[in-house]
């Protein structure tokens, strides 16, 4: 008897074009349209912010346009010698970039003798650094700080601000503990097995594989010393010499007539985001790793 061929139904194979659930539809478009709405709320002040920067005074204070009828270039060559850009540029550059430097040198060492030692009173200094991060107090501390700075002969210096930002260190401290816990201990245990003291290993070994959180961390400093407004007005004071940038861009509110120059304001704003850029495009990089690994894990 001949074996007779069963009949085989095919299915459906469905293609990943087919056309959506009308619920499925919706949310997508939903989505979008609030993804939308982001960028144009995110965008639209950079936008006016550079059109205004080109602008007239007169043609920006009317508001009749969002466009300038005639691009005046010449606005930032204005900015930059009338507010000393050039020195408030190095001083923002030289607060910001120490400031970061001391940031991540304390935080990480913090970080790396909670993650990889016991001692009494562990719990009290997370704690500490944890109140630290969501208890912020403003211009009550500014006060004390400045009459601490005082007594070490700092209050007329920037050297007092970076102590002062250096020591808020509270959010790098936490997110560095983080990428901690992804560093095997066993790399320690090696370490120490094949001689290498705990200061040596932590500069030879653990501080290259901690390069993408110090990247990130290092950004989130750096904005925050950047951005730092009242702590330089208050410490430079007595030295106009040591203004940073952001101070320095309030000279640009009135000019030689008294009339407040809103155009040069916008100019000088868009110069100071020139930095901030760039350090974002050095530490591009680490965010990409940091994706790659929350993806992989």
């Amino acid at each position: 008897m001949k074996n007779e061929a069963v009949p085989t139904v095919r299915q459906p194979v469905h293609g990943p074009r087919d056309k959506l659930r009308p619920g499925r539809f919706a949310g997508r478009v939903i989505m979008w349209a609030f993804l939308l709405a982001v960028v144009v709320f995110t965008l639209f002040p950079l936008l006016m912010t550079f059109t205004g920067s080109m602008m007239t005074n007169a043609e920006l204070m009317s508001g009749g346009n969002l466009i300038p009828s005639k691009w005046q270039f010449a606005n930032y060559a204005e900015a930059w010698q009338q507010s000393n850009f050039a020195r408030y540029t190095w001083n923002s550059l030289f607060m910001s970039v120490t400031s970061t430097v001391g940031t991540l040198l304390v935080a990480a060492m913090a970080a790396y003798v909670v993650d990889r030692r016991s001692f009494p009173g562990k719990a009290l200094f997370v704690g500490l650094q944890a109140s630290m991060m969501f208890i912020s107090m403003g211009a009550i501390v500014l006060r004390p700080q400045f009459d601490l700075m005082v007594l070490l002969g700092l209050n007329s210096s920037l050297w007092g601000v970076i102590l002062i930002l250096i020591s808020g260190h509270a959010s790098t401290f936490f997110i560095l503990s983080g990428f901690y816990k992804s560093i095997p201990r066993e790399l320690d245990e090696a370490a120490m097995m094949d001689g290498s003291g705990f200061i040596r290993t932590f500069f030879r070994i653990i501080i290259p594989l901690l390069a993408p959180g110090l990247g990130v961390s290092g950004l989130f400093a750096f904005r925050h010393a950047w951005n730092e407004y009242i702590l330089p007005l208050v410490f430079t004071l007595t030295d106009p010499h040591l203004q940073t940038l952001t101070v320095g861009l309030a000279n640009l509110r009135y000019g030689s007539s008294a009339a407040m120059q809103t155009n040069l304001m916008m100019a000088g704003a868009c110069l100071s985001m020139l930095p901030m850029l760039l350090v974002y495009l050095l530490a591009n990089k680490s965010f990409m790793q940091v994706t790659a690994g929350s993806i992989k894990g």
